[in-house]
């Protein structure tokens, strides 16, 4: 849990880097490969990704951009990352502004009354799942996959 807005912003700023050099190693060709037919794609989990940045910060009650949960994937890789990098600065300007009174208040969260720091932590979980999701989609797609969270077997 979250009890300082730095902390966040300091997990944030390490978390949605790792994200974005994920993002940003996903070709348009490879955006439709999934561990199987019909399973999560590369492009819907980097789309998901943008989409949920909003989702939690409407429950967290920080100005996010949000986008409709019905809207199709884009087209481009270059879109998704455009769109995930409004998200990391809206979360860079509201997030700072949060207090220590702020992060300890119960929030309505997804599975019922959630300190709004313990809610922004879920976030960063969140968003790490997916991420390593997509490393392993990048790998059986035949792409390089970027440094997170320490070498990879192409810095070898």
């Amino acid at each position: 849990m979250y009890r300082k807005a730095e902390d966040f912003l300091a997990d944030w700023a390490a978390s949605s880097a790792g994200t974005l050099a994920v993002m940003k190693a996903i070709t348009d060709d490879k955006m439709n490969v999934a561990i199987v037919e019909g399973h999560s794609s590369l492009g819907w989990l980097a789309w998901h990704l943008v989409g949920s940045g909003g989702g939690f910060g409407h429950f967290a009650g920080l100005n996010i951009p949000m986008i409709p949960r019905d809207l199709e994937v884009p087209s481009t890789m270059a879109e998704i990352v455009a769109k995930y990098e409004e998200v990391i600065a809206a979360y860079n300007n509201e997030a700072k502004n949060l207090s220590d009174e702020q992060l300890a208040e119960e929030i309505k969260g997804f599975m019922g009354p959630t300190k709004r720091g313990q809610f922004l932590r879920h976030f960063i979980d969140h968003q790490t799942h997916h991420r390593g999701q997509m490393t392993v989609l990048l790998r059986q797609a035949g792409l390089p996959v970027p440094p997170v969270a320490g070498p990879t077997k192409e810095m070898k």
